[in-house]
């Protein structure tokens, strides 16, 4: 069976198992299971603290795990990023007090706060920054300044309210962009059953991003109508009952969807229905 570790808490874990539901796997209905057989996919599912996948990934305890790739890369193990989720996203940043630090440069010899103390130190590494310390902490790393503990925090940054109260500000370049991530051994070979896994999550992740548009279209202008929604490889075209008009299927992005809708409208198209997908293979 394929091994698969999921994060049993946080922000990380609903996502991660509503996905896999969606691609048709069982997922467990009490928190408390730790373990989790699907015999029907082939596939054992593993619950475990969202730090700790990367590491039981990388020591081959499991096959593949659904981690951030904040997570991963601060946890050293010996696996790599298989596949991007599209979900859980979150950008990390330096902080100091307002006005006290501009650039990256200026940490040297400072202290530098985080809950992501190796993630941290590979960065300013690359930077040839040296700090006077990297001090980690679980969390309210926002407070470490004011109480003396660090001059500097690395943490995340989502709208910047929580830091701006605190009287800090964000400076240089972002330190990472993250997101929830598929993640498999840095040198074993592909386990027997992730490719499957591999396409039934690229599935679920594209019916969220698509939806499929129909609308008819006078023949004459058809091709004005395409060319707004050319689709993937190109749209199905079928011609009407009266042999005036055609009726066109194209998948186009979600979020595009309302854009797309006037446009063709103002080309000439009619009926215009949006379908959700629930699942695809592409």
């Amino acid at each position: 069976m394929l091994r698969i570790a999921v994060p049993n808490k946080g922000s990380l874990s609903t996502p991660a198992t509503d996905m896999l539901r969606e691609a048709g796997y069982r997922q467990r209905r009490d928190g408390r299971e730790l373990v989790l057989t699907d015999a029907d996919n082939d596939v054992e599912f593993f619950f475990l603290r969202p730090r700790d996948v990367a590491v039981y990934v990388g020591a081959g305890t499991v096959d593949v795990g659904i981690t951030g790739r904040d997570l991963l890369l601060d946890s050293g193990a010996a696996a790599v990023e298989h596949l991007p989720l599209g979900f859980a996203g979150s950008t990390f940043r330096y902080a100091a007090p307002a006005g006290t630090i501009t650039q990256v440069e200026d940490i040297a010899g400072k202290r530098v706060a985080s809950s992501y103390t190796r993630l941290v130190a590979d960065h300013l590494a690359r930077k040839g920054v040296e700090p006077s310390a990297i001090v980690h902490l679980d969390g309210a790393v926002e407070s470490s300044v004011r109480l003396g503990v660090a001059d500097v925090i690395a943490d995340v940054v989502e709208t910047g309210t929580t830091l701006r109260a605190a009287g800090m500000e964000v400076f240089g370049e972002p330190i990472l962009r993250s997101e929830a991530v598929m993640i498999r051994h840095a040198d074993a070979s592909e386990p027997a059953g992730l490719d499957v896994l591999t396409r039934r999550l690229q599935g679920v992740i594209t019916a969220r991003e698509y939806v499929l548009l129909d609308y008819d279209v006078p023949m004459e202008l058809l091709d004005a109508a395409v060319a707004v929604t050319p689709g993937f490889e190109s749209p199905t075209v079928s011609p009407l009952h009266n042999g005036q008009s055609a009726a066109v299927r194209s998948m186009v992005r979600r979020a595009d969807t309302n854009r797309v809708m006037d446009v063709l409208y103002e080309v000439g198209a009619r009926g215009i229905l949006v379908t959700s997908i629930h699942a695809c293979r592409l």
